[in-house]
């Protein structure tokens, strides 16, 4: 499968941005789906997660309360809508697919594909 993210872009705190990531092929169904960010010098850590379902989500705790991902699986689309946003929200966001069900996977080496980073820059 391949993945295409969108919609990051230079915010000020306290604003939103929903990003987007599209992916290609008919199996998109059956990945689980996650958005992970790295900063410069920092590790590339997890945001939030979704079954192939939609129906359980998981989220690092640094975001838990103003980010929401989703998936619309008819459209083989996932989203993050990012509220309140901080200046310690500004990193590279990727967006990746797995192969593995549940528990939800965290580490980014249990996930298969990736999308290229669209850059998410909060100013204060």
């Amino acid at each position: 499968v391949q993945l295409q993210a969108s919609g990051g872009g230079l915010v000020q705190a306290g604003e939103f941005l929903r990003l987007s990531c599209a992916a290609s092929g008919r199996t998109f169904s059956t990945y689980t789906m996650a958005w992970f960010r790295q900063a410069p010098g920092k590790e590339r850590d997890l945001v939030a997660a979704i079954s192939s379902t939609g129906r359980i989500t998981r989220y690092a705790d640094s975001v838990k309360g103003r980010f929401t991902i989703s998936r619309d699986n008819a459209k083989n689309t996932q989203y993050l809508q990012m509220n309140s946003l901080k200046p310690e929200d500004t990193a590279a966001y990727y967006c990746a697919a797995s192969r593995l069900k549940y528990p939800l996977p965290v580490v980014s080496g249990n996930y298969n594909y990736w999308g290229q980073g669209t850059l998410v820059t909060v100013s204060s």
